[in-house]
């Protein structure tokens, strides 16, 4: 199970940080997807924020397992959130990657609690 735990944080706190950076850069894919959810380009920082937030969270839980057990329950919210956005904007084109995000922040979050 902490394999499972270390590759999941891993992965998630890779992928988070990507997406994070790439609101920070104002991507050309990532606006078309915060656009078609009608996220306003006010909330890209502080997005942006959250999600490394939860990656240097996920990555110190390596060390202190309740910390990334926080930021993946924190990351599980946030995804749930964009997931909401996406269906509320009738923007079912976008929703499919924030539920995989959501879903692998899920797991992560289970692996964490077993290997506690």
């Amino acid at each position: 199970m902490f394999t499972g735990y270390v590759i999941s944080a891993c992965l998630l706190a890779a992928i988070v940080g990507f997406s994070g950076a790439g609101k920070l850069a104002e991507n050309e894919q990532v606006v078309a997807s915060l656009t078609r959810a009608a996220v306003p380009m006010s909330w890209y920082r502080p997005l942006a924020a959250l999600e490394f937030a939860g990656a240097a969270g996920l990555l110190i839980g390596l060390l202190y397992r309740p910390l990334g057990i926080a930021a993946g329950i924190g990351l599980v919210l946030y995804f749930i959130g964009a997931v909401a956005a996406h269906v509320r904007a009738k923007d079912l084109q976008g929703a499919p990657g924030p539920a995989v995000l959501l879903a692998a922040s899920a797991a992560t979050v289970v692996f964490g609690l077993a290997t506690v």
